[in-house]
């Protein structure tokens, strides 16, 4: 019997010491998971771009000649630095050039016959003035004195009409330099040749009323360069002039530049398949971050709404829906879900206003697999055992 009960008791732990080791085979693995400390620091709230924005000129003209023609000068070329007023571009013009000299030389004679006229009224006053007092002196007839006073005035009006012909010819000299200037085509403003369309004995043609061709000139103020970026409608009510922001471009990912926003949109764009925005601008504040630039970069501008300091964060990605994050218990190994309040965030960092203090762990790694509430796990930084 005794033996019976011994092989009875051995048979029991035998079973015993095999469902442990098949528990402890078959036990949940600690996951590893990625901790951060909740700290004190920076939060900003922001807003951003929907989609890339541009570096815009604040001044940009794409020109193009008042009047059709051949191309008979173009002394400029892309990338050249133009002063206003430069001739960029000249439409062949000879006949306009003589029409306008012969306009100048025949104002010459207008001039000239006015002098003529005006020159012979003064000796037609004298004469008259001369009779007159013959007359008085009785050594003269009335009618001689009459004819005199008569061709004096005559004289006068053709010294005026000849006056006016004069103004009338000066007019058609402006007339014919009007002309002669919608030929040329001059720069409004310095800037940069950005773009010629054209080659010298081309015919080029103005743009036909509500058809867009391209410009024979593209001219760009680089100077001056701004930010043009689409925000959607949803966040556009938060933003205002003067607001501080900042300015990250594709071909510059290293860099942020400081910037202020200028000017919001007072419309919204409804584009077909696309969310409904409000354009924004922003201006950089130090003018030398523009010397690189060309404008036509794609840019992103991040406009920040509020702004906190030393305050406890954690970050953004750490927070489940309805404000719940998991919270390491270093003791136990083991993640607790707690329900915390917030403040201030973006996508980087969160303000916490309660639920959590200073120093506490919680992780990141929420989007893997067995992460829960009360799930065993294992720092990365550390080595399982």
């Amino acid at each position: 019997m005794a033996t019976r009960y011994k092989k009875i008791k051995i048979s029991i732990a035998i079973l015993l010491l095999a469902a442990v080791a098949i528990w402890y085979v078959s036990r949940p693995k600690p996951v590893r998971v990625v901790l951060k400390v909740v700290e004190k620091g920076r939060v900003e709230s922001t807003v951003t771009n929907t989609r890339a924005g541009t570096v815009q000129a604040c001044r940009r003209a794409r020109l193009s000649p008042a009047t059709g023609g051949q191309i008979a000068k173009l002394p400029v070329h892309e990338g050249d630095r133009v002063k206003a007023g430069q001739i960029l571009l000249e439409i062949w013009n000879e006949d306009l050039a003589a029409q306008l000299h012969h306009a100048q030389r025949q104002a010459e004679a207008s001039r000239a016959r006015a002098d003529e006229a005006c020159v012979i009224a003064e000796v037609a006053e004298h004469e008259a003035q001369r009779l007159t007092k013959l007359h008085r002196q009785k050594l003269t007839s009335e009618e001689n004195m009459d004819r005199a006073v008569g061709e004096a005035k005559a004289r006068r009006a053709a010294c005026r009409a000849a006056k006016v012909n004069t103004e009338v010819s000066e007019a058609q000299i402006d007339i014919a330099n009007a002309l002669l200037q919608r030929t040329l085509l001059r720069a409004p403003f310095d800037g940069t040749i950005a773009e010629v369309n054209g080659e010298l004995a081309e015919f080029v043609t103005p743009s036909p009323i509500g058809i867009s061709t391209l410009p024979a000139i593209d001219l760009i103020d680089n100077s001056c360069l701004y930010i043009s970026a689409p925000i959607d409608e949803v966040d556009a009510p938060a933003i205002k002039a003067g607001m501080k922001a900042r300015i990250s471009l594709d071909a510059m990912p290293d860099k942020k530049f400081e910037a202020n926003v200028r000017r919001i949109a007072p419309y919204v764009l409804d584009r077909e398949k696309q969310a409904r925005t409000v354009d924004i601008e922003a201006v950089f504040i130090n003018t030398e971050d523009t010397a690189r630039l060309l404008p036509g970069y794609s840019a992103d501008v991040e406009v920040i709404l509020a702004v906190k300091e030393n305050v406890p964060r954690i970050p953004t990605e750490a927070i489940q829906e309805n404000n719940l994050v998991l919270v390491y218990q270093e003791s136990e190994g083991i993640l607790m879900e707690r329900k915390i309040t917030t403040g201030v965030s973006n996508w980087v960092y969160t303000e916490v206003t309660s639920g959590l203090e200073a120093g506490e762990q919680i992780t990141t790694s929420v989007d893997r697999e067995n992460v829960v509430d009360g799930a065993s796990v294992i720092p990365e930084s550390q080595q399982e055992r």
